[in-house]
């Protein structure tokens, strides 16, 4: 922890909980990299940037992924994964010290090719300095009917260590695991669907060991005080979502998706979105819209009517009930075709670049930096961009 401020640093929870499922989402687009079992990954080198700038959280850093086949039937990959984090979000104005911190994270991983079965295993590490967390997957994908349905399983476990940067005795234990089954269908020679459940166990430390709940105190200026947040120690989350893609007659694709959730706090989410692809010679370009919408946590509350007021409470806002949109542009170029005019040992090479525009409007978290009466705050607003810019080549 690099603090901002001289005072004592109390973190901004909002990154924080981004972050600590950063591991478990990419074990999980890892082990689901080919829609096919029956086909190993190409070789490839991909070297990304990526930036996020909203709602005074800074978030850059690059990220550089190797894949290599070892004969005809294994294929290993490795990756590393860096986020800068400048944080003086809402969260930390109202009840924290600004922040900069590093998240290190890196894996590997191996995909084992039989027939029409594909085996894959991944191990993933991350690092920061307060919060470690270690992932293994494995998952089976197997090819049916003519190769025109496939079939996958999956399982990954996480053990993660949570900490406290002014409170070297701190330490609390969080234990994740994943239960996925997907069914990838061509329906026509045009239409590829995807259907995919998902399970996630937690039990431990969910909360984040900075963050506080506001509470009614007539005894102070402000009108509330506040207290630390306190979860239940166990959260079991499942989602259905289904995808499917369309091939136009000129080319281009049009791709649709929908996915729901639930979780034992009571959270209900429903996300949408709307894809459009077009090629145009050596470009691709694309356009997405996404709308999300979700119910609050059982135990979340803006204002607590007193202290300890329930045996739960969290007052992070991305357990309440909000509604997000985002739209993202993507250009992509073919700088190196596979044609037999290659670079050396390189026969393709791509570069993309897309930036994502996104809103979020909390229903019940109040903006406290407004210093409106108790009760008359206004609703808090989020806007971010997030800028991704990919070079791969392949070899």
């Amino acid at each position: 922890m690099l603090p901002a401020a001289a005072a004592a640093v109390t973190k901004e929870p909002v990154t924080r909980m981004s972050l600590r499922r950063v591991s478990l989402i990419t074990l999980l687009l890892a082990m689901s990299a080919s829609a096919f079992a029956g086909v190993l990954p190409d070789d490839r080198a991909d070297v990304l940037y990526h930036l996020y700038d909203g709602g005074g959280v800074e978030i850059d850093g690059p990220s550089v992924l190797v894949r290599k086949k070892v004969g005809k039937s294994v294929s290993v990959v490795g990756n590393y994964y860096v986020d800068m984090v400048t944080s003086a979000s809402i969260d930390v104005i109202t009840t924290a010290s600004p922040y900069t911190e590093e998240r290190k994270q890196w894996s590997l991983g191996a995909d084992y090719l039989r027939g029409n079965t594909t085996m894959r295993l991944n191990y993933t590490s991350s690092e920061e300095s307060d919060y470690d967390a270690e992932t293994i997957g494995f998952s089976v994908s197997q090819d049916m009917f003519g190769d025109l349905t496939t079939l996958t399983l999956g399982y990954a476990v996480g053990d993660d260590l949570v900490r406290r940067s002014d409170d070297p005795l701190f330490e609390r234990d969080l234990d994740k695991q994943i239960y996925s089954v997907g069914l990838t269908q061509i329906l026509t020679k045009n239409l590829i669907s995807t259907l995919n459940f998902e399970t996630l166990t937690e039990e431990g430390f969910l909360n984040n060991p900075y963050r506080s709940v506001r509470y009614a105190d007539a005894g102070t200026a402000l009108g509330y005080s506040f207290e630390p947040e306190l979860y239940p120690n166990t959260r079991t989350s499942n989602a259905l979502g289904i995808r499917a893609r369309y091939f136009l007659p000129y080319r281009a694709a049009i791709e649709g998706e929908y996915r729901y959730f639930i979780d034992t706090w009571d959270i209900e989410g429903h996300t949408a979105s709307l894809t459009y692809i077009h090629p145009w010679r050596d470009f691709t370009f694309t356009g997405k819209f996404r709308l999300h919408d979700q119910t609050g946590a059982h135990f979340y509350s803006d204002l607590f009517s007193r202290a300890q007021a329930t045996n739960f409470r969290g007052r992070d806002k991305e357990i309440s009930a909000l509604t997000s949109y985002t739209f993202k542009l993507k250009v992509a170029y073919e700088f190196l075709n596979d044609d037999g005019n290659n670079w050396w040992f390189l026969k393709k090479g791509k570069i993309s670049a897309s930036i994502d525009m996104l809103r979020v409007d909390y229903d019940e978290f109040s903006d406290l930096t407004a210093l409106a009466p108790i009760g008359s705050e206004p609703l808090y607003q989020l806007e971010a961009d997030i800028i991704q810019v990919f070079v791969s080549f392949w070899y």
